[in-house]
Formats: C-alpha cells, sequence, structure tokens
C-alpha cells in the first residue's frame, strides 16, 4: 500500500467540474430510463459501465459479467461508486427494483455521479436471466472454511480494507490491498498487478463484513481473476469465531 500522497479518486475531477459550474447539478431526484436487456448489451458493448447495487450474496449468486458491485446498503455508497468506476464513465444501474435504483441515482447526485446515469436494467437480473442472458457467480467462502483451507492447500487470501483496519488485526497469510487501489486513481495506478498473485489462483477476498470484498472481487474479476471467493462476514466473522491473527507489527492479537 502506497502512504506517500492521499489517494484521490479519479471522480474527483467530475466533482470539480460540477463545482465550478461546468457540469449540471441535479436536484431532486433524477429521471432514469428503464433500459431492456438487450439495451443494456448494446451500450456496455459501446464502453457503459454496469454498477450492481445489490447485496454481495445477491452478487454473488449472478450478476452481469464485467459489473461492478457496490451495495446500496453501504452508508459511503456513492464515494464507493466514485472510487470504482472509471472517470467520466457512463453508468448503468442494477437495482432489486425501480425504487431501489432511484434511490442509488439520487445517492449518487450528492457527489455529481447522477449525471453519468443513462438509466437502470428494467425487471433486474430476473429479467435478464429470464431474457437468456448468461450470469456470472461468485462463491461465498465461510471463515471456518477458509480457515481450514488455509492449514491445508495455501489459498490465497486478500484483504481489502484500509491499512487502520488491517494494523488492528488480519489473517497472517493475507496480502494487504486496500479494493480502491484495484483500479487506476487520479494519484496513483492500479496497484493489482503488483500483487505476487497469480490470475489463475484460488483466492478468497475479505474485508471487514463482506461487502467491500464483494466489490474487490467484481474489479478483480474485471482484470483476469476467474477463482475468487468472498470471504462471508469478512473479518468481523473471523474474529468471532477465534480465529488467529496477527497486528501490523506482526504480533499475534489477544482471542
Amino acid at each position: 500500500m502506497q502512504e506517500e500522497q492521499p489517494l484521490k479518486p479519479a471522480n474527483i475531477l467530475n466533482i470539480v467540474a460540477t463545482n465550478q459550474g461546468h457540469k449540471e447539478l441535479t436536484c431532486g431526484v433524477p429521471k432514469l430510463k428503464a433500459l431492456s436487456s438487450a439495451e443494456v448489451t448494446k451500450m456496455m458493448a459501446e464502453g457503459v459501465v454496469v454498477v450492481d447495487a445489490r447485496s454481495s450474496a445477491d452478487f454473488g449468486a449472478g450478476h452481469i459479467k464485467g459489473a461492478y458491485n457496490v451495495q446500496m446498503s453501504s452508508k459511503e455508497f456513492e464515494q464507493r461508486v466514485g472510487w470504482v468506476t472509471p472517470d467520466n464513465a457512463k453508468i448503468i444501474l442494477v437495482a432489486k427494483d425501480a425504487a431501489a435504483a432511484k434511490k442509488c441515482a439520487f445517492n449518487m447526485g450528492f457527489i455529481a455521479l447522477d449525471s453519468q446515469l443513462v438509466g437502470y436494467l428494467d425487471g433486474g437480473m430476473e429479467q435478464w436471466m429470464d431474457d437468456g442472458n448468461a450470469v456470472e457467480t461468485v462463491p461465498q467462502m465461510d471463515v471456518h472454511t477458509l480457515h481450514h483451507k488455509l492449514s491445508t492447500n495455501g489459498l490465497y487470501v486478500i484483504d481489502a480494507r484500509d491499512k487502520e483496519e488491517w494494523d488492528e488485526g488480519h489473517i497472517v497469510q493475507a496480502h494487504a490491498l486496500p479494493y480502491v487501489y484495484m483500479t487506476n486513481q487520479l494519484t496513483h495506478p492500479n496497484q493489482l498487478p503488483n500483487l505476487d498473485v497469480p490470475l489463475d489462483a484460488s483466492v478468497a477476498v475479505t474485508c471487514a463484513t463482506g461487502k467491500r470484498s464483494s466489490t474487490a472481487i467484481s474489479m478483480m474479476l474485471r482484470q483476469g481473476y476467474s477463482k475468487l471467493y468472498n470471504v462471508t462476514g469478512g473479518m468481523e466473522a473471523w474474529e468471532n469465531a477465534g480465529l488467529p491473527m496477527v497486528d501490523g507489527a506482526g504480533n499475534a492479537c489477544a482471542i
């Protein structure tokens, strides 16, 4: 993890442009177009990105290949969208229903991202699959299974939390890389290629509760990783299970 200068998201340029009056600031709930599966497919081929705002479990059960998973249940939803999506990218939302998509759009307005929205997937993932489109899945792994696999087959682990959380306690075998470093930001290039983790390796990804790790997984899938597992409950579940951790200095944490 780099510490020389504060990390600035690429989306900060969008915020600056809005503050300077170069982009219109939306007041109220933005109007969103309901998009068919065919329209979404066409737009994605043209470079529009998909943000899937459903839960980690729902995303893992089946999502559009290439979608970013940023859960609307997070208090930092709009900020996280700004961290993971490329600057100036047009965005399609996938949500539980139309009301949830509109709520996401309203929240994205706080950081001037609503202007990048082109619509939401009408009918959600159920309609996507009913229309015969393929989905991608992410297996979920509980902490006891992860602990067992670490002692038997050397599964890789990536911890997607912030440095302060890592220093408080982490899995000894884990590699530290906050999810915000897994793509190009204004002040830092993508750090994921610098990890000594092969693209074809089996990798469990953890965070505090399983939300940011799912976001990280959605970013890693876009970059060629294929055998990824989201750790259910994250490090909170690991700690509650009394499993071993070390602090930032490598000392064992009290259980």
